[in-house]
């Protein structure tokens, strides 16, 4: 399989690359950031394995929306 420069691609598909690269960055601070302050007793699993799985996974935004809809329990008041 051929690889595709960066160059060669359109204008719009570079800018497409930018902003989801973005977005999915402002999901993992974001996620990483509540997961540092939220209680372990909030947290479903092991806060470490989240904050690695976070770090080192490669999923497109799809961890980090996992991380606040399914990984975090309500807030005990």
């Amino acid at each position: 399989m051929e690889m595709t420069s960066w160059s060669e691609l359109s204008r719009r598909t570079r800018r497409l690359i930018l902003v989801a690269g973005a977005l999915d960055a402002t999901l993992r601070i974001a996620a990483l950031v509540d997961l540092r302050r939220r209680p372990a007793s909030e947290v479903r699993g092991p806060k470490r394995r989240w904050a690695v799985a976070l770090v080192l996974g490669n999923t497109m935004g799809a961890l980090p929306l996992a991380y606040f809809v399914r990984g975090r329990t309500p807030a005990r008041h």
